[in-house]
């Protein structure tokens, strides 16, 4: 029957709390024993832990909406597309592919405490804001802000006939509130080929654009029996 309020509850015997605690034994059990256990259980557990975890997720699964002048596919919850279970990949927040039709675009629109980039896979952005940067951004190029405190930008399709295609991402920084910056660099094509190119990074290293988080994006363009490989670190 349960223990009135005030007195010892009942004693687990050893055999019980080594079975609780998920552990195979035979009894006796001692106390010490079971204790060893536990600390190689969750050793085992924080290695695991660490590791970093790949989750794939496939074309044709992502969110998708078709605004005539827009189609686009979201990688993650955006707009009017909610999935719970995939809002998100630690700092990343944002991936989505856009087609973007001749003359259209986003126009003047805010942005505050992301780092968002663009990857223009064919086509060119037209690209403005209120730091008083206007580019134009070319195929194989990353268009690159860091909204920090607060920006106002668009981005057009710099072709009143040809398709626009390329992917926007949406990085959290590691701080808040940064000062605002804008940059934009090309990655020529003999550099992806059947090799990964970094083209964002934490460190900035090897002519990536320099992200204000531990992040790295690297871009390759692979042909049939292409392959490439990548230490996970």
């Amino acid at each position: 029957s349960p223990h009135s309020a005030g007195s010892n509850p009942p004693r687990t015997p050893a055999r019980l709390q080594a079975a609780q605690a998920g552990l195979t034994t035979t009894a006796p059990v001692s106390i010490r024993k079971i204790i060893k256990s536990l600390k190689r259980a969750f050793s085992s557990l924080s290695r695991n832990r660490s590791m970093p975890s790949i989750i794939v997720r496939k074309s044709a699964d992502r969110g998708h909406a078709d605004h005539g002048w827009l189609n686009t596919h979201h990688t993650f919850s955006f707009a009017n597309y909610y999935d719970p279970s995939f809002n998100g990949f630690g700092p990343l927040r944002v991936i989505n592919e856009d087609f973007v039709s001749g003359g259209n675009g986003f126009g003047l629109h805010p942005h505050r405490n992301y780092e968002i980039f663009s990857y223009v896979v064919s086509g060119e952005i037209r690209h403005s804001d209120s730091m008083g940067n206007v580019e134009v951004v070319g195929s194989g190029d990353v268009q690159f802000t860091s909204a920090g405190s607060g920006i106002f930008h668009s981005e057009y399709n710099n072709s009143a006939r040809d398709q626009l295609h390329f992917l926007q991402c949406w990085v959290k920084p590691a701080k808040q509130n940064l000062e605002p910056s804008y940059a934009q660099a090309s990655f020529p094509r003999e550099k992806k080929l059947a090799q990964l190119c970094p083209i964002v990074s934490g460190s900035g290293k090897d002519g990536a654009v320099r992200i204000h988080q531990d992040t790295e994006v690297l871009a390759s363009i692979l042909r049939p029996g292409d392959h490439v490989s990548y230490d996970i670190r």
